[in-house]
């Protein structure tokens, strides 16, 4: 029998590789003969058609867009820095040491203008003259706290001068009463002068508190209120023209004159009427004061 007539069951030696042949019986190949073969990239699988691919489908309903991701938050160093934070820190010190001293001379500050303007106590008594000193001239108050009864006297300051004439004589003034005559100028003055009103009695308050009853100078600027007083006299005395023509002025001499107020009648509070004179002795007029006032 031929061995390619049907199937033998003898054992055939090898021979070269034969190429499979195909059947045409069987509706697939066989996969065990195909030569390998390297394997097909991966694809992704198709959608599937849903039953009744032919079918028309109905439109699709419309997505809303996604929300947009929020930011990451800023780092520490994002944002700007602003002020004494964006100094350098040899800056920041140096800054930070200006607010301190000026913190520092402010409550200073505040602290001396309270003892200034409370009634006595025994902080003014150990360290009245420093807070004196720390007050006066810039920061002088005319104010107290907790202050007693407002004060219920007329203090009138008045001066007469001794003139020499032009003749070569010397006279001597009747007492001009200058603070009747600033009451005169104020009283209908709808915008009185500041001066006015206060020029000569705080000139005259200033030169009771630095010298004694006997007036006498209490402190070193016991002849500062001096000067200031007779220059403010002589001055008005020129305004006055004590003098007369040709004449000048040289010595003065001041007084107050010091009345209590009435109280009024409901009170039981009894006071002296009589006026109360204190007099000054005379002063001499330097020559550049003498010719009619202060230049």
């Amino acid at each position: 029998m031929d061995a390619y007539d049907g199937v033998s069951n003898a054992p055939h030696e090898p021979t070269e590789p034969q190429v499979p042949r195909e059947s045409h019986t069987s509706a697939e190949p066989h996969t065990a003969a195909e030569p390998h073969m390297p394997p097909e990239p991966h694809m992704p699988p198709e959608p599937r058609a849903a039953a009744g691919a032919d079918a028309p489908t109905a439109p699709a309903a419309p997505t809303e867009p996604a929300a947009p991701a929020d930011p990451p938050p800023p780092g520490p160093y994002d944002e700007a820095r602003t002020g004494v934070a964006a100094l350098s820190l040899r800056y920041q010190i140096a800054a930070a040491l200006t607010l301190a001293v000026v913190a520092v001379t402010v409550c200073a500050h505040v602290g001396m203008v309270f003892l200034h303007i409370a009634p006595s106590n025994t902080l003014t008594k150990q360290h009245g003259k420093a807070v004196y000193d720390w007050i006066n001239p810039e920061f002088e108050q005319n104010w107290m706290l907790f202050a007693p009864n407002p004060l219920q006297q007329n203090i009138a300051v008045q001066v007469r001068a001794q003139v020499r004439t032009a003749e070569g004589g010397t006279r001597t003034t009747g007492w001009y009463d200058l603070s009747a005559q600033d009451g005169r100028d104020i009283d209908g003055n709808l915008l009185p002068s500041h001066t006015q009103q206060n020029e000569l009695r705080r000139a005259w308050d200033f030169f009771v508190a630095t010298h004694d009853s006997q007036n006498r100078a209490t402190s070193v600027r016991g002849s500062l209120s001096e000067t200031y007083l007779r220059r403010i006299l002589v001055l008005r005395l020129g305004r006055q023209e004590a003098a007369g023509p040709g004449g000048a002025v040289e010595r003065v001499q001041a007084r107050s004159r010091t009345t209590n107020v009435r109280p009024p009648k409901w009170s039981r509070e009894q006071v002296p009427g009589n006026s109360v004179y204190r007099e000054l002795s005379w002063w001499s007029v330097p020559a550049g004061e003498a010719t009619g006032g202060v230049r």
